[in-house]
This record gives structure tokens, C-alpha cells and sequence, in this order.
């Protein structure tokens, strides 16, 4: 038998890193996944290990080149955001991959808005809440102040998915979708780099853009083609577009709920952003409006606390099952206008109701926040992929919260890894995509509740 096609996607997670290879139905024919232990920076504070991040891209493909039922065409990336690699004339990284969650000078960034126009007029037109060092622009800015000799050195600063690219091609390419995704350095009115690129000469040090879509020969494995990766956020909405040409919402949840929709060109307004929206540009260079709330972390910190209250195990609440009586029955006679956490549990005359009240109240915040990217579309389906796609008391809610648009539950496995290749489907691939790729259960809003 002839080796099967595949391609191999690289999935950098900030937590779990993962190998996927596909054949040409999408379907996944091998994986891999690895935890490195964090380093630290010159601070102390903790980062991701770039050196053993390096070492396993080059180590996986050389295992999976020696399987002989498969024969790799193309090899893809996604990665988190937020993070840049500071690459010298050798292509050697001159710094830490410093983490997105370290805290950013308030002086500095004190010093940077006044500069540029105040917050809320920068924040407008970068579409990029303020966000401190999840604002990568701002890392680059920090590191010219703060390290001007290293700053002199620079090469390119590359993000991540980029640079896990540029290991395999020795090419380096910046990407819309990591440039485009709340990093303060893109004009959403001037669909440009914003002027302070350009003022504070950071521009040079930005490596040219090439269209998601390209692919590049690598320099270390033959017949290999390599995409430049993709924001994992990006790359995740790929497979619905691909899929649905009809306007929709994604709403993505897990820690954080995140209404997608990719067919709101609408300027970002004051308020919005106020509201925890912002936009970024998806792998066709064309603006995705998107609203998030922390929803994953607030149903798993209320959830542990009706188990304690009423002695049981949080593994109950996995599967309950929505009842339209007790939701009738809550909203009848309690307000619904709280946040759960204030909510005395002794309310309640058991867990069941409780958890019903929880969702409740997720429910109706999530419907604010989805409205606000929903706002002046056509948009007539909304899909909710994610844990809360498998919430039965969620799904039904939402359905309710929306009784003029299909709500369905879309279940695919591994969104953003295979974004990652369909970005590049034409290059590797001799078949159509598949259509059925995502697998939809609908929800309807038929039991209302008065």
C-alpha cells in the first residue's frame, strides 16, 4: 500500500502543545502532545521554555518522517497570541519569550497613550483594548525603552506562530492574524500598521506581510511546504467559514465565552470596547467583531459552590438536564437581574434549581454580550462550540434568549488545528473539503418561558 497523504499542524497552546496529523479527510490519523516545565526571565518571572518549544518541532517531524504509512505534503501552525520572539541577524531569539500576563509598566504605559492620543481614541483605532502585555505592540515599545541595546540587535520581532514557521523555512513573514488580534499596532479606519509603528521606527523590524494562504519549501525537511501558522483564535473560525457561507455568530466558550462574528465590519465603538469588544482580522484580512465574557471561569467557581452548599460533587452538574418548569418557576419568583455570586443559596430548596438560577444568569449575560457584536447584521444562526456546546441547561437558555435565530451546538474536533489546514488546503490537499466537517444539533426556542 502507497503511504497515506497527511498534513502535520503544530498546535501551540499555552498550556498543552500538540501534533496533529490529518489525511485528507480531515480526519486525525496521529497526535502527540507535550507540557514543557516554564522557565523564567531575566525577572524571575515565568515564561514559556523556547529552547524545548524549538526542539520538539524539529524532534516530531523527524518521528513522524520515519512512519511509513504516511507521507507528510505540508506541515502548518497555530499558537496563542500575544507573544513575540526577538530574532537576531543569526535567527537566534535575543530574549525570553516573555508571557502575556506579565504585569506592564504603568509609567510606561502612562508614557505611550499620552503620546498617542489618549486610550480611548488609541483603543478605538487599533481596536485593541487597553491590555497591558496582552497588547504584544506594547512589549516591542517596552522592550525599545527598556533594552535599547537589545532593541539595536533586532532582527524581526516574530509572532509566535510565525516564528515556528520561520524555524522550518529560515523565512520570516509577519501574518494578519497575529498583527490583526488586539495588538495595538494595526489602523482598523486606515486598514494599515497605526502611525506610532512608524514613529517610534519600529516598522523595520516587522517582517513582511504574506497572505495567510502561502506556503514556503523548508529549508531542513525536503517536499515539505510550510504555511506561516495563524492565530489559534483565527485559525479556530476557519472551518465555519469554510462550511457556512450564510451569515453567523461563533460563540467560542470555555474559560472565556467569545461571541465571533466575522460578518460585523462595524467600527468599534467607545462603549463597546468598555464592554470587553474588540475586533481582529481573520485569515482573509477582513474584520471579525468580538465580545467575551469569563463565563467558563464563573460557572466553575459557582458550581463548586452549590456542591458544597448542598453536599454534593461537582461531577453531578456535568450532565443536568434542562427542566423549563423550574426555570419558569425561578423566574417567576426571584429577580433576575443579579449575578449569581451575590445570590443567597439558601433560596434554593435544592441544587438542581440552584444550578438552574446559575444559568439563568449566565445566560442573560451572555445574551448582552452576543448582542453587541450581533448589532446591525443579518445574522440568522449562531453556533456555540466548547464545553457549554454540551450544556444542555445552556443551550436550551440561549435558544430562548434568541427566539429568532437557529441556535445549534457545533461539535468538531480540534477547530483550530484544522483551520490550520484548510488556510493551506490547496497546497496539499487533491480532494474538495469535506461537508461535513462539523456536526450541528439544533436547539429550539419553541418552550418559552413567560
Amino acid at each position: 500500500m502507497s503511504p497515506t497523504p497527511v498534513i502535520a499542524i503544530f498546535d501551540a497552546g499555552k498550556t498543552n502543545k500538540k501534533l496533529f496529523l490529518f489525511d485528507e479527510n480531515y480526519q486525525i490519523v496521529f497526535e502527540k502532545s507535550a507540557r514543557f516545565t516554564e522557565t523564567v526571565d531575566e525577572d524571575g518571572f515565568a515564561c514559556e521554555n523556547l529552547e524545548s518549544l524549538r526542539l520538539s518541532v524539529f524532534d516530531s517531524l523527524k518521528e513522524v518522517a520515519k512512519l511509513k504509512e504516511f507521507k507528510v505534503k505540508a506541515v502548518n501552525f497555530s499558537a496563542y497570541g500575544a507573544s513575540l520572539v526577538y530574532i537576531g541577524d543569526d535567527g537566534q531569539a535575543l530574549t525570553p519569550l516573555y508571557n502575556y500576563l506579565k504585569p506592564y509598566p504603568k509609567r510606561l504605559s502612562k508614557q505611550f497613550y499620552s503620546k498617542y492620543g489618549g486610550e480611548e481614541k488609541f483603543s478605538i483605532e487599533t481596536a485593541s483594548p487597553v491590555l497591558g502585555s496582552l497588547n504584544s505592540g506594547l512589549q516591542l515599545y517596552r522592550l525599545k525603552q527598556e533594552k535599547p541595546e537589545i532593541f539595536k540587535q533586532l532582527k524581526y520581532a516574530l509572532h509566535l506562530p510565525q516564528y515556528l514557521s520561520f524555524l522550518l523555512t529560515e523565512k520570516p513573514y509577519s501574518d494578519i492574524t497575529s498583527i490583526g488580534c488586539h495588538t495595538a499596532m494595526w489602523n482598523f479606519e486606515k486598514n494599515s500598521y497605526h502611525e506610532w509603528i512608524e514613529s517610534e521606527r519600529i516598522s523595520s523590524k516587522l517582517a513582511p506581510f504574506v497572505p495567510s494562504i502561502n506556503v514556503f519549501q523548508s529549508t531542513h525537511f525536503n517536499n515539505y511546504k510550510i504555511g506561516i501558522g495563524l492565530h489559534d483564535s483565527s485559525a479556530a473560525l476557519i472551518p465555519y467559514l469554510v462550511s457556512f457561507s450564510e451569515p453567523f455568530i461563533l460563540i467560542s466558550t470555555g474559560t472565556w465565552n467569545i461571541s465571533l462574528n466575522p460578518f460585523n465590519q462595524l467600527p468599534l465603538s467607545a462603549g463597546e470596547l468598555k464592554q470587553d469588544c474588540l475586533s481582529y482580522l481573520q485569515y482573509q484580512g477582513k474584520p471579525v467583531k468580538a465580545a467575551r465574557l469569563f463565563s467558563g471561569f464563573e460557572h466553575e467557581q459557582q458550581v463548586k459552590r452549590i456542591a458544597d452548599h448542598f453536599n454534593q460533587d461537582t461531577i453531578k452538574f456535568r450532565n443536568v438536564i434542562f427542566d423549563p418548569e423550574i426555570t419558569k418557576h425561578l423566574k417567576t419568583n426571584l429577580p433576575q437581574d443579579i449575578n449569581f455570586a451575590k445570590r443567597a443559596l439558601s433560596h434554593f430548596k435544592n441544587d438542581t434549581e440552584a444550578y438552574h438560577q446559575l444559568m439563568l444568569d449566565l445566560v442573560r449575560l451572555q445574551a448582552i454580550s452576543t448582542q453587541l457584536v450581533l448589532e446591525g447584521t443579518s445574522v440568522k444562526r449562531i453556533f456555540i462550540d466548547g464545553g457549554f456546546s454540551k450544556n444542555s441547561v445552556f443551550m436550551h437558555l440561549l435558544a430562548i434568549a434568541f427566539p429568532g435565530i437557529e441556535v445549534f451546538a457545533a461539535s468538531m474536533a480540534q477547530a483550530t488545528a484544522i483551520g490550520a489546514a484548510l488556510a493551506i488546503h490547496r497546497e496539499w490537499n487533491s480532494k474538495p473539503v469535506p461537508n461535513d466537517l462539523i456536526q450541528l444539533k439544533y436547539y429550539s426556542a419553541n418552550k418559552e418561558i413567560q
